[in-house]
Parts: C-alpha cells; sequence; structure tokens
C-alpha cells in the first residue's frame, strides 16, 4: 500500500494516501506508528527525518478547475554541447494546473533510453548510472513524446538552458513551446532554500529520491515546485509561473571598450564569441523594468557616452533558452 507523509521539521504530516483495497488494522497500526515515531524524533531538535519520495499516481480523468497543462522535461545526454552530444535518456512527467499556479494532478509519464552514435563517456556513466549496455538497442519514443508534449502550455526543465537546445535538437516538438527555468526563474533563498541544484532543493523538502535518472529528477522537481514557504503565501511552481509570463530583455554591449571587460564580468555579464547568431560582444539579460537601469549604467559606467544605443533582444518564454 502506498504511504505519504510530508515532513518539513515542522511536525505536520500528510494523510496517507488510501488505496482502492481497505488497509488492514495491522497496517493502519504501523502506519499509526511510524508518524508517531517521526513526530518524536523531531520534536527532539536533534533529527530531521527525510522520508523516500514516491512519484504521484497518473490519473485517468484529470480533476476539473486545472485547465492548463504543464510539463516537467529532464535529460540525460553524452555531454554538456547540444550541437555535438546526445540525448542517453529522457523523463518527461505531464500534470494539471491552473492560472494561479496551483497543481492539479499527473496526466502522464513517459521515460527513455536512446543508444547514441558513441560510447558513452565513462565520467557520464558514474554521474547517470547510464551505460552502454543499458542503451544498446534503445530508442526513444517520438510518438510517446509528442504525445504529451504537444498539448503542454509551458515546459518546465531545471536549467532550462541547457535542456531546451538538446530537446529541440531531438525535436522539433519542442521549438514552439513556451519554457520556464526552475533553477534562474524562482527565488529558492527566499524560500529558505541554501542552494538551487535539485539534490539540496529536494533534501531540504523533506525527501530523498534516486537523483540522475531523468523521470525520478521530474517527479522530485514536481514535490519541490507544490510546496510553499514557511514566509511564502504562493507555492514555487506559482512564482516560476508568474514569471515565465513576464518578457525579458536581452542587452548586448556590443563595442564596450575592451579594458571594462572586467566591470561588464562583474556585474554579470556574459561573453558572446558570435558564432551562435548573437552579436559578438558581452551580453546579460534582465527583468523588462529594470532596463533603463541597465542602459544607464552601461552609458555612464561603460561607454561613457549618453546616446550609446546597445542593441536589444526582447525575450518571451516562447524565445528564452534556446541555443
Amino acid at each position: 500500500m502506498k504511504q505519504q507523509f510530508d515532513l518539513f521539521g515542522t511536525g505536520e504530516v500528510r494523510e496517507p494516501e488510501v488505496s482502492s483495497q481497505s488497509p488492514s488494522k495491522h497496517d493502519v497500526r504501523g502506519i499509526t506508528d511510524e508518524i508517531e515515531m517521526v513526530r518524536r524524533l523531531e520534536e527532539t531538535g536533534r533529527y530531521r527525518v527525510l522520508r523516500k519520495l514516491e512519484p504521484r499516481a497518473i490519473v485517468d480523468a484529470p480533476r476539473p478547475g486545472f485547465p492548463l497543462r504543464g510539463v516537467i522535461v529532464d535529460t540525460e545526454t553524452t555531454g554538456l554541447n547540444a550541437r555535438k552530444d546526445e540525448i542517453i535518456e529522457i523523463g518527461i512527467v505531464a500534470f494539471s494546473f491552473d492560472a494561479a499556479g496551483n497543481i492539479g494532478d499527473v496526466t502522464g509519464v513517459y521515460g527513455g533510453l536512446q543508444q547514441p552514435n558513441v560510447a558513452i563517456p565513462a565520467d557520464i556513466t558514474r554521474l547517470t548510472g547510464i551505460n552502454d549496455d543499458m542503451v544498446a538497442g534503445q530508442a526513444i519514443d517520438i510518438a510517446q513524446v509528442r504525445a504529451l508534449i504537444e498539448p503542454a502550455d509551458l515546459i518546465i526543465a531545471h536549467n532550462a538552458g541547457f535542456d531546451r537546445p538538446f530537446c529541440e535538437t531531438f525535436s522539433s516538438t519542442f521549438a514552439s513551446k513556451a519554457w520556464a527555468c526552475s533553477v534562474s526563474e524562482i527565488d529558492w533563498s527566499a524560500r529558505g532554500f541554501e542552494g538551487t541544484k535539485l539534490g539540496y532543493l529536494i533534501g531540504q523538502a523533506g525527501y530523498f529520491h534516486d537523483g540522475h535518472r531523468a523521470v525520478d529528477d521530474c517527479f522530485a522537481l514536481l514535490e519541490v515546485l507544490a510546496q510553499g514557504g514557511p514566509d511564502q503565501d504562493n507555492t514555487s511552481f506559482a512564482e516560476l509561473f508568474a514569471a515565465s509570463q513576464r518578457s525579458r530583455v536581452r542587452i548586448f554591449a556590443e563595442n564596450s571598450p575592451f579594458e571594462m571587460k572586467d566591470h561588464l564580468k562583474g556585474r554579470g555579464y556574459r561573453w558572446s564569441d558570435g558564432s551562435d547568431g548573437r552579436p559578438k560582444s558581452w551580453w546579460i539579460e534582465v527583468a523588462d523594468d529594470m532596463l533603463d537601469e541597465e542602459l544607464r549604467y552601461l552609458r555612464a559606467e561603460i561607454y561613457r557616452w549618453p546616446d550609446a544605443d546597445p542593441p536589444l533582444k526582447r525575450l518571451t518564454a516562447l524565445e528564452r533558452f534556446k541555443a
């Protein structure tokens, strides 16, 4: 029988999930004893109990009131460069949600392995646990992928700047979708988290899981997104969904003086060598309402010319995180 408890250091526990088969007296007593043991340990202040993350059940008919469709995607790859490296595993968890950012039900799950054209590097096997024998003869089912991606209103990845280019190289189905990044578009620090890596997030949320396998990571991220915080009146997913609807602006400090490169780098600018279609320049991405402030900085501190007009590119969730 499935058991589900929430253990966030507060002593609060979620009621156990009820299966279609009535639990026996022995099962109920075991659950009650387990909850009591957890409560006593946490009340001492000397222990913090982590619960193994149990994937949410897939429903045939989503509850009404959650008309939007989200998808969490995670990929495991042979390397970091989407132009030459390949996906060896993809995980997808589809779910329903509403306009306020409340998560409804899990509506579909897919995980698949794929044999690459090269041997899997040893460091990738150490990281993911995926080796050449596991992927031999395997191919990701593109029809199942499309069935989950095409209805999606939003695709979420934990580091979308990495996953989106790989996914778009694999299938054009991903290219026309709105994407959100659960690393960069949620203020995890304000929510009491000490880092943004998924392992940190899931641990601080009170869970442990089998990391670096695609579907497991998708379910882990879903649980973290569904949680609020001690001083938050909305969930992490609600914050992410709201952020995905705001446009941002990419500023290219083209023709900036060479001697100002350290100043730009210190402010968060990154270098583009021009090989990816962007201007050859330092660049930064800012929220729309921060554009004027950033242009004032460039004109006063970098160009030292009040009429400097660096190139701009406005981005919505449809364009963000592309290669």
